[in-house]
């Protein structure tokens, strides 16, 4: 059974949603403290009541838009998949809702990308936590001798690189009508299959040269 929510609790979720509603009309978070409480008809002062600045309000709604998402990657990462099968499935799972989202309301979508180029600082922490699940997936992975050679931090870079627009969603927008799991069930099979720290000519030995 859920635990009843407190009128605090009540107020926060409620003033998230106004904001979410207000990012969705107009892809924007430039409103004052004193709009906003005048939207949720409120005096600013009841607003700080639930929210001490308004970069806290902000973020609750950054939290609310990540958390099915990074729901997503706690239960690949805990899941028994071999290496293979979870790294997949960890950016599959989350490409598929994004679509969705996608799919649903491209305009809010092009929306959160906005908000999330403005206010890159409250992203960065969820940034840097995809990275540590995925690194625990690659480790996982390098002690079935898989990526032959690499760290794991230099096995990071290189796969993040590879599916950046499976999961940044501001290259993702881009090109989402080209995107499918099945491209990216390729993809990561050729990252298992091929990555590793051997050179096998592509970068030749004297460097870059003309056509």
């Amino acid at each position: 059974m859920a635990r009843p929510q407190t009128d605090i609790e009540a107020g926060r979720e409620q003033l998230i949603d106004l904001v979410i509603g207000l990012i969705e009309e107009r892809g924007s978070t430039s409103l004052t403290v004193a709009e906003l409480a005048a939207r949720a008809q409120m005096s600013p002062a009841n607003l700080y009541r639930y929210f001490e600045s308004k970069e806290a309000l902000i973020d609750a709604v950054a939290e609310r838009w990540f958390q099915p998402k990074v729901a997503i990657m706690e239960d690949v990462v805990a899941s028994e998949l071999p290496p293979r099968r979870k790294m997949y499935e960890f950016f599959a799972r989350r490409f598929a809702l994004m679509k969705t989202e996608w799919e649903h309301d491209p305009v809010a979508f092009a929306n959160y990308v906005e908000l999330g180029k403005e206010n890159f600082e409250l992203v960065r922490s969820y940034v840097d936590l995809g990275d540590h699940y995925l690194s625990v997936i690659i480790g996982e992975a390098l002690a079935e001798g898989h990526f032959s050679g690499l760290s794991i931090d230099e096995t990071l870079s290189l796969i993040n690189q590879m599916v950046n627009c499976y999961v940044n969603i501001g290259a993702m927008e881009q090109v989402m009508h080209r995107l499918t799991t099945d491209k990216l069930a390729r993809i990561i099979d050729a990252v298992f299959d091929g990555l590793s720290a051997q050179d096998r000519g592509a970068k030749g030995l004297t460097g870059l040269r003309a056509a």
